[in-house]
Protein backbone atom coordinates (compact mmCIF):
# COMPACT_ATOMS: atom_id res chain seq x y z
CA UNK A 1 0.00 0.00 0.00
CA UNK A 2 1.18 3.30 -1.15
CA UNK A 3 1.63 6.04 1.47
CA UNK A 4 -0.82 8.14 1.77
CA UNK A 5 1.10 10.98 3.91
CA UNK A 6 1.80 13.30 0.53
CA UNK A 7 -2.37 13.43 -0.01
CA UNK A 8 -3.39 13.51 3.04
CA UNK A 9 -0.92 17.02 3.33
CA UNK A 10 -1.95 18.15 0.15
CA UNK A 11 -5.67 17.73 0.82
CA UNK A 12 -5.32 19.57 4.57
CA UNK A 13 -2.85 22.54 2.31
CA UNK A 14 -6.17 22.95 -0.06
CA UNK A 15 -8.43 23.13 2.45
CA UNK A 16 -6.29 25.87 4.63
CA UNK A 17 -6.03 27.73 1.60
CA UNK A 18 -9.69 27.20 0.56
CA UNK A 19 -10.27 28.59 4.53
CA UNK A 20 -7.70 31.87 3.87
CA UNK A 21 -9.21 32.55 0.61
CA UNK A 22 -12.78 32.31 2.22
CA UNK A 23 -11.91 34.09 5.33
CA UNK A 24 -10.63 36.99 2.65
CA UNK A 25 -13.85 37.51 0.61
CA UNK A 26 -15.66 37.49 3.95
CA UNK A 27 -13.86 40.19 5.77
CA UNK A 28 -13.76 42.49 2.65
CA UNK A 29 -17.65 42.14 1.87
CA UNK A 30 -18.17 42.22 5.64
CA UNK A 31 -16.10 45.53 5.89
CA UNK A 32 -17.44 47.52 3.27
CA UNK A 33 -20.97 46.71 4.66
CA UNK A 34 -19.80 47.51 8.20
CA UNK A 35 -17.93 50.90 7.40
CA UNK A 36 -20.78 51.94 5.20
CA UNK A 37 -23.53 50.84 8.20
CA UNK A 38 -21.57 52.44 11.08
CA UNK A 39 -19.88 55.52 9.69
CA UNK A 40 -21.60 56.49 6.12
CA UNK A 41 -24.84 59.45 6.56
CA UNK A 42 -28.25 57.76 6.91
CA UNK A 43 -28.90 60.35 3.85
CA UNK A 44 -26.63 59.01 1.82
CA UNK A 45 -26.99 55.00 3.19
CA UNK A 46 -30.66 54.96 2.53
CA UNK A 47 -29.85 55.88 -1.15
CA UNK A 48 -27.35 52.53 -1.23
CA UNK A 49 -29.08 50.34 1.13
CA UNK A 50 -32.79 50.32 0.58
CA UNK A 51 -33.89 48.52 4.38
CA UNK A 52 -31.80 51.01 6.20
CA UNK A 53 -34.93 53.84 6.34
CA UNK A 54 -37.29 50.90 7.48
CA UNK A 55 -34.94 49.99 10.97
CA UNK A 56 -33.41 52.60 14.08
CA UNK A 57 -30.95 54.50 13.17
CA UNK A 58 -29.23 53.12 15.91
CA UNK A 59 -29.52 48.76 15.02
CA UNK A 60 -28.10 50.05 11.32
CA UNK A 61 -25.13 51.30 12.90
CA UNK A 62 -24.96 48.36 15.61
CA UNK A 63 -24.97 45.98 12.85
CA UNK A 64 -22.03 48.02 10.94
CA UNK A 65 -19.92 47.66 13.70
CA UNK A 66 -20.93 44.06 14.59
CA UNK A 67 -20.20 44.13 10.70
CA UNK A 68 -16.80 44.93 11.13
CA UNK A 69 -15.53 43.36 14.38
CA UNK A 70 -16.25 40.06 12.22
CA UNK A 71 -13.97 41.21 9.53
CA UNK A 72 -11.59 41.42 11.64
CA UNK A 73 -12.18 38.56 13.21
CA UNK A 74 -12.00 36.87 10.15
CA UNK A 75 -8.35 37.36 9.71
CA UNK A 76 -6.05 39.12 12.47
CA UNK A 77 -6.48 36.33 15.26
CA UNK A 78 -5.77 33.44 12.82
CA UNK A 79 -2.57 35.60 10.98
CA UNK A 80 -1.14 36.88 14.66
CA UNK A 81 -2.36 33.23 15.83
CA UNK A 82 -3.50 35.10 19.26
CA UNK A 83 -6.76 33.40 19.99
CA UNK A 84 -7.00 32.00 16.75
CA UNK A 85 -10.15 30.35 17.60
CA UNK A 86 -12.04 33.67 17.56
CA UNK A 87 -11.73 33.42 13.57
CA UNK A 88 -14.00 30.51 13.62
CA UNK A 89 -16.38 31.76 15.95
CA UNK A 90 -16.70 35.59 13.92
CA UNK A 91 -18.00 32.55 11.56
CA UNK A 92 -20.30 31.08 13.90
CA UNK A 93 -21.47 35.02 13.99
CA UNK A 94 -21.44 36.10 10.76
CA UNK A 95 -23.50 32.76 10.06
CA UNK A 96 -25.93 33.88 13.05
CA UNK A 97 -26.38 37.56 11.23
CA UNK A 98 -26.72 35.77 7.75
CA UNK A 99 -29.90 33.68 9.30
CA UNK A 100 -31.15 36.52 10.57
CA UNK A 101 -31.01 38.64 7.56
CA UNK A 102 -32.71 35.79 5.26
CA UNK A 103 -35.66 35.96 7.97
CA UNK A 104 -35.76 39.47 7.61
CA UNK A 105 -36.35 39.86 3.83
CA UNK A 106 -38.51 37.15 4.06
CA UNK A 107 -40.70 38.27 6.41
CA UNK A 108 -40.49 41.83 4.78
CA UNK A 109 -41.31 39.49 1.15
CA UNK A 110 -38.12 40.25 -0.21
CA UNK A 111 -37.17 36.91 -1.05
CA UNK A 112 -35.34 38.01 -4.46
CA UNK A 113 -33.20 39.92 -1.61
CA UNK A 114 -32.07 36.58 0.40
CA UNK A 115 -29.25 34.96 -1.82
CA UNK A 116 -26.45 37.30 -1.08
CA UNK A 117 -26.85 36.18 2.54
CA UNK A 118 -27.35 33.34 1.52
CA UNK A 119 -24.13 32.95 -0.09
CA UNK A 120 -22.03 34.86 2.45
CA UNK A 121 -24.14 32.68 5.53
CA UNK A 122 -22.56 29.73 3.79
CA UNK A 123 -19.26 30.97 2.97
CA UNK A 124 -19.27 31.99 7.14
CA UNK A 125 -20.48 28.28 8.24
CA UNK A 126 -17.94 26.74 5.65
CA UNK A 127 -15.23 29.06 7.92
CA UNK A 128 -16.94 28.06 11.63
CA UNK A 129 -16.70 25.08 10.70
CA UNK A 130 -13.32 24.97 8.56
CA UNK A 131 -11.63 26.66 11.78
CA UNK A 132 -13.11 25.54 14.67
CA UNK A 133 -13.15 21.55 13.64
CA UNK A 134 -11.41 20.25 10.69
CA UNK A 135 -8.44 22.86 10.30
CA UNK A 136 -8.12 25.03 13.78
CA UNK A 137 -5.13 27.40 13.87
CA UNK A 138 -2.44 26.49 16.56
CA UNK A 139 -2.46 29.60 19.20
CA UNK A 140 1.24 30.88 19.27
CA UNK A 141 3.18 30.02 22.24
Amino acid sequence: MADSTPMIARRALSLNVTLWVAQLLLALAFGMAGVMKAFMPMPELVVKIFWASDVPVMLTRFIGVSELAAAIGMILPAATRIYPRLTGWAGVGLTTVMILAIGFHLVRGEAQFIIGPVILGVLSAFVAWGRLKKAPFTARS
